[in-house]
């Protein structure tokens, strides 16, 4: 019979609507059951299994929305890519501030009608501030796929020019279709057009394009929502933050969260024999994206050696392999 972990595993990803995850979950029950002689169940489940994603890629073909911009054309098509995120926030391990404040945002923004009844604006202008790693990205993804709209993420490197007036005019079309198309908006690695617009290195271009920004958000009246993330908030000119309705900052997990990122992504795997403290205190100033890929390599290998069992010996491995690897880019980058 299967582990106890493993259908905790399979029920918690069932009512997260992680499919993936349940898959991967179902696929480690046949394979414990082939193990243990039961060829004929494990059999049933791995056809039981592909039938079901057969159905599950079926029924996206059938029920995805034609959208307007799903094809970019024009100028648009070297501004904006476009993709249907399937991300949820209860996929996500946050804080529980973090999560109070990102499902009023979803609130606010469903329900906008009746705020702006009354003379209220919604929050639609989103600043995430934080280390690389931590959420900013996925918190983009999450809120497209509660909210069901398209995520629009917009192409820095089709964006700016080094020729004048290009930048800012290309800002334009991208607002124009802010404006025309609703969905959710997602400047990464905002720094390269937020900068302070008195730094030493500043340049005219760099000037007008902030302008420019900055009169096209404030201007802005859709039913969009305007996302814009990054890595050094100490670059962003002061009069951006203002310009927001909202300003999330995201950090290095604590150890509550760094606990249940492990616990989550190796809830497939026994982990009765981790000792948690040590195991936490190694991976100490690792983002949830590292700490994520960490857990992976643990289960990986654990799978390779024909275990369900990740040990602490796993982990620790896989955390000092990682804090190599950061080591080294850093040196190199």
């Amino acid at each position: 019979m299967s582990t106890g972990t493993q259908l905790l595993a399979l029920m918690k990803s069932h009512v997260d609507g992680d499919d993936d995850h349940f898959y991967a979950v179902a696929l480690q029950v046949a394979a414990h059951e082939a193990r243990q002689g039961h060829t004929r169940i494990a059999q049933e489940l791995r056809s039981l299994i592909d039938a079901a994603r057969k159905e599950r890629g079926a029924s996206k073909g059938r029920t995805r929305p034609p959208l307007p911009l799903a094809q970019p054309k024009g100028d648009l098509a070297s501004l904006i890519d476009v993709q249907y995120s399937d991300i949820r926030l209860s996929s996500m391990i946050l804080k529980p501030e973090m999560d109070k404040r990102l499902h009023r945002i979803l609130l606010e923004v469903r329900q906008q009608h009746r705020l702006l009844a009354h003379g209220l604006k919604p929050r639609r202008k989103i600043l995430l501030l934080g280390p690389p790693g931590c959420g900013k990205t996925m918190t983009a993804g999450a809120l497209s796929g509660e909210l069901h709209l398209p995520l629009f993420t917009v192409l820095l490197d089709g964006l700016i020019t080094k020729f004048m007036g290009e930048t800012a005019s290309k800002l334009r079309v991208v607002f124009d279709a802010i404006a025309e198309t609703r969905g959710v908006y997602f400047f990464d690695e905002f720094d390269a057009i937020g900068a302070r617009r008195d730094g030493r290195n500043d340049v005219g271009e760099i000037r007008r394009v902030l302008n420019s920004f900055l009169q096209f958000l404030e201007k802005d009246q859709s039913d969009s929502l305007i996302i814009a993330a990054t890595n050094h908030p100490e670059l962003l000119d002061r009069a951006l933050f203002r310009r927001f309705d909202d300003v999330l900052e995201y950090s290095i997990p604590d150890e509550d969260v760094a606990n249940r990122l492990f616990l989550t992504r190796l809830s497939g795997f026994a982990t009765t024999a981790v000792d948690w403290r040590s195991v936490i205190a190694a991976s100490n100033g690792l983002s949830q994206a590292e700490i994520t890929r960490v857990a992976e390599e643990a289960a990986k290998h654990a799978v390779l050696s024909d275990r369900e069992i990740v040990s602490e010996a796993d982990l620790l491995s896989a955390i000092a392999e990682r804090k190599i690897f950061n080591n080294t880019t850093a040196y190199y980058g």
